[in-house]
Formats: C-alpha cells, structure tokens, sequence
C-alpha cells in the first residue's frame, strides 16, 4: 500500500481527494491530512508517507516553502494548484504531477496512477529536487528531466545542444560531446517548452539551441553548424 498524506488548506478539497484515493482499492492508503504548512512539516515528519498531495497556497506560506524547509525529498508529490502559471512550468520541466482546481476526479485517478508507476523506478530524488533547482536558479540554469522507461537524466537546459524527432512520437536530446538520450515524447512538446529559452525550430525535425550555433551556411538549401561541428539543415521556410 502507498501511504498518502493531504496537505491542503481547504476542508472540502481534503474531503473530495480522501474520497477519491480512498477509492483506489488495494494500492492507495490515506494515513493523515494536514491544513497548512506547518502542519504538513510536521505530519511529513512524523508519518513519513510514500505520497504527498500538495496544495500550492496556504495561509502561512506555499508547497516551495515547505519542500526548501524539509531539504531531501524522499516521497512522490502530486501538485494542486488552482491558477499558477509559473508553478505549473516549473512541474512541466521537471515533470512533476499536478492537478489543477476544482478537483476532476479523472484527472487525480490519472496523477495516483503516474505515481504508482513511478515508484517501480528508482527516481524518488530526481524529480522534486529538479524542481526546487528550477525555481530558485536564474532563467538560464533551469533544469529538465528525461526519462525512458528504464532510466532517467536531469540535465541543464543550456547543456542541451539540440533535440530531434524520431518517428513523431519520440525524441532524440543531443549533447556537446555528440552523447544522445532518447524520450517517449514528441518532439512538439519541447519545442513549446523550449521556445522561451532560446530554442528554435529550424526544421521539423531538429530543435536548436541557438546558443550553440556558430554559422549559418548558405550553400546546398541551407545549415547551420554548432560549436561541436554537428551540422543541421534548416528548412526552407525557416531560414
């Protein structure tokens, strides 16, 4: 059983995820709940739970507060969150769960079962830690997370050097030392994750950061070439 703690600061909130996790017969077990911050601290603490599901604002701080007071995360997060744009791109980039309010019941079932396959791998760190980076480090030093289904890499943006589509619904991250990391996600995805940190689509199969160009060459329909000599074409109407 996977021992769950709410923290949420509505007594109705509470009420509707216990209903929905209660549900989940055999597999979700709900050992507390907690209204703010600092009784989430101290029920993380005392209860030690597999899964925490997190509401963004409380009256004496936020879910970040927490997670910076309690240091090594050692339990999955589910986020709740109502509006937060900025919160949700962080949890974008560091794929961490979440949920937006009025709570669809459909959409926590879909979050408990992301995180019940996530313990049958071995990233109880990687995630939650990506995300504190990401939200306390400059624009330029965020943080991504990538994963397949047997391992996972969290990477600097900025080490990046370009992303390419592999059969449309994978796609291949390219390194400086021409190292490569495949995900099952489509290359779409991260060009609108990207695109405000200096990522652009030269064609529809590469995705550059265009920190890494050196020269753009003319010749033969059009190139560019990246400080690690890659070469890529552009595409006609992207030049």
């Amino acid at each position: 059983m996977i021992t769950t703690l709410i923290i949420d600061d509505e007594p109705n909130a509470r009420k509707i995820i216990r209903g929905i996790v209660d549900s989940v017969a055999n597999e979700f077990t709900v050992v507390g709940e907690a209204h703010d911050v600092k009784s989430g601290l101290e029920q993380i603490k005392k209860l030690q739970p597999d899964l925490v599901l997190l509401d963004i604002d409380m009256p004496d701080g936020n879910a970040f507060n927490l997670l910076q007071e309690i240091g090594n995360v050692d339990f999955r997060i589910i986020f709740i969150t109502a509006y937060s744009d900025y919160a949700i791109q962080a949890f974008q980039f560091s794929a961490v769960d979440y949920i937006l309010k009025p709570i669809v019941s459909s959409e926590l079932f879909r979050a408990l079962s992301k995180a019940r396959k996530s313990f049958e791998m071995d990233e109880m760190n990687v995630k939650p830690n990506a995300l504190l980076t990401n939200l306390k480090t400059s624009e330029t030093r965020k943080k991504v997370v990538l994963k397949t289904s047997g391992s996972i890499l969290c990477v600097d943006i900025d080490d990046i050097y370009f992303c390419e589509s592999e059969g449309g619904s994978y796609t291949r991250f390219h390194f400086k030392d021409k190292s490569k990391f495949l995900v099952s996600r489509p290359l779409k995805e991260y060009d609108e994750m990207l695109s405000g940190f200096n990522f652009f689509r030269i064609h529809k199969s590469y995705l550059v950061n265009l920190d890494k160009i050196v020269s753009y060459e003319k010749q033969d329909g059009g190139s560019v070439i990246l400080d690690n000599q890659t070469e890529l074409i552009v595409s006609h109407r992207r030049r």
